[in-house]
Order: structure tokens, then sequence, then C-alpha cells
């Protein structure tokens, strides 16, 4: 079992930045692959990034490309989503998730846990 929490969220100006944090419980944290989806108000939940467990590989949507980088430290059980250029299309709820496998994936079906969400507002 694992349990995640996200942290890091708020509100900024587009062009600003934001770094989330997910802290994950579980001793074998690097078994787990992460990813890190969104939600805005009225859409489906959408997937924004995803990064190996030993994080040696990584994968963006195309918005995200560019703008996002993912990142982890296995060493203290946490997954980052570094935002800069943020727009105000960024606006969601963000969750972190991670599955029971090393190998990254887009699809939200492929993982295992969730956390309960961080809001992101961007303001024009």
């Amino acid at each position: 079992q694992v349990h995640l929490v996200e942290s890091g969220g708020g509100l900024v100006q587009a062009g600003g930045s934001l770094r989330l944090s997910c802290a994950a419980s579980g001793r074998t944290f690097s078994s787990n692959a992460m990813g890190w989806f969104r939600q805005a108000p009225g859409k489906e939940r959408e997937f924004v990034a995803t990064i190996g467990g030993s994080g040696g590989f990584t994968y963006y949507a195309d918005p995200a490309k560019g703008r996002f980088t993912i990142s982890r430290d296995n060493a203290k059980n946490t997954v980052y989503l570094q935002m800069n250029s943020l727009k105000p299309e960024d606006t969601a709820v963000y969750y972190c998730a991670a599955r029971n496998s090393v190998v990254w994936s887009t699809t939200q079906q492929a993982y295992n846990y969730w956390g309960q969400g961080t809001q992101v507002t961007v303001s024009s």
C-alpha cells in the first residue's frame, strides 16, 4: 500500500512558477513509477508527466513539454513537478499517482494509488 500526499499548489500569475511535491509512504518507493495528472473544471482528468522508478526515464504530455519538469528523490520518497511559464489553461487540480511497476505509463488505469490532489490556479 502506498499513501500519497501532494503539496505546493496555489495561486500564481501567468508566467510564474510553482513546484508541486508528492510525498509517498512505503519502503520501496524506487519500485514505483510515478505520474502527475490534472483535472480542470468541467474536463476529464488528463496525463501531465511520468517518471520511471529509477528516475532515468521521463515522458510529458505535449502541453507540458518545455515548461514542466518531473523529477524524484528516492531517498526522500518524493516526486516533484516543477512548472514554469504557467498559463491560465494550466489551472486544475493536480494529482500524483503511483503504480506497482518501475516502468512509466501515461495511462490512468495503469496507476494503483492516487493522492488527494492539490489546486493550481493561474491568473491572467
